[in-house]
Parts: C-alpha cells; structure tokens; sequence
C-alpha cells in the first residue's frame, strides 16, 4: 500500500513538472526559441534540400497562423469574398506561403539566430527581437517576430519583421496592386497565386 502510495506521489509529480515545462514552452520568447533551434537543426548544411524543404513546411504548418496572415493580406477584399472563394483563396494561399517560406529558408545553412528581448503589445501580441548571425557571406539580420498570444497554450506567429520590413504587410501592399489592376478582379489574384504555385 505503501508503495503504491508513493508511486501515485511520483506520478502526480511528474505530471505536475510536464505541465509546467508545456506552460514554460507557450511563452513567447520560449516558443520563438524552440522554432528558433528547431530550424537549425533542419538546416543544417548535412541536410539534403528535400529533407529542408519538408521538415520546414511542417515547422511553419505547426507554428505559423497561415490562414491569418492570408485573410490579413487580403485586406477588405476578404469581405467581397463568398464561402467558396474563401475556401479556394487558403488553399492557394497555404500552398503559396510554403512555396515562398521554404525556398527563401533552405539557402541558409547552420543558421545563427540569437533571441534577444520581447516586448508585450497588448495580451494578443507580443513581439520577439532576434538576430540572425553574420557570416562571411551575409550580413546580420534584425529578426523581429510578431507573436498571436489570443490562445496562450497555442501560440502562433502572425508575421516577421525583417529590418524594419514588415512582410505580411508588404504582401498586403503587392496583392492590393494585383487586385487594382485587375479592377477589383479577385481571381486575377487567384491565377496569380496559381501561376507562382505551378512554376
């Protein structure tokens, strides 16, 4: 009885400390960290392209709120959009966003990113600063990481600041102008987004 008592003491324990560790991990620098050493270890030079290019769309699948970051770029066309469109615009947009993540990503090769502070916007966001190491053929890099805290057991990134370079809202800025291009045409954008998919 006695050991069955202690067992259930060390069990209740060591639940205890996972559940900590899990609260400890949704943290936003923490969870900028663990994304952070998971994509060296995908990264490195020993890797094969193909091994980069699937382990790293699983990572930004896992970490990354694609659809958010879609409807956002969008604008106010999103409200112009019926169920179907929106249905078709995430598909086109999650496979548009891999392509584009993954292909920019695999050039790097042992990468070097150095979380350095946060600073809590409001209880939605938070951002994570960083720094990308210089190397001998690329310069440092300002990481600035914009963290959806809304769910604080899952959070997910909702864009990246790259030198001051917001790229979600410069995606925004370069489908509104494919949009007015094309007088309002939302499709235009849709055949755009296939046209880059396919190549």
């Amino acid at each position: 009885m006695k050991k069955k008592f202690i067992f259930f003491i060390n069990l209740i324990f060591i639940f205890f400390l996972i559940g900590t560790l899990n609260l400890k991990a949704q943290e936003p620098r923490l969870f900028i960290e663990n994304i952070v050493n998971e994509a060296q270890v995908i990264l490195k030079a020993t890797n094969s392209k193909e091994y980069k290019s699937e382990n790293l769309a699983k990572l930004a699948v896992k970490t990354v709120d694609i659809k958010g970051i879609g409807m956002y770029t969008l604008g106010s066309y999103r409200k112009q959009l019926n169920d179907e469109q929106k249905k078709k615009y995430a598909d086109l947009f999650q496979k548009y966003f891999l392509k584009t993540f993954v292909s920019r990503l695999t050039e790097y090769s042992d990468p070097k990113i150095n979380v350095i502070s946060t600073e809590k916007k409001n209880d939605k966001y938070t951002i994570v600063f960083s720094l990308l190491e210089a190397t001998s053929k690329k310069p440092e890099v300002k990481v600035d990481w914009r963290v959806y805290t809304k769910n604080p057991e899952k959070p997910l990134i909702r864009d990246l600041i790259i030198e001051g370079l917001s790229l979600a809202r410069t995606q925004k800025e370069e489908f509104a102008s494919i949009i007015e291009g094309n007088d309002g045409d939302i499709n235009a954008l849709f055949k755009k987004l296939e046209e880059f998919i396919n190549s």
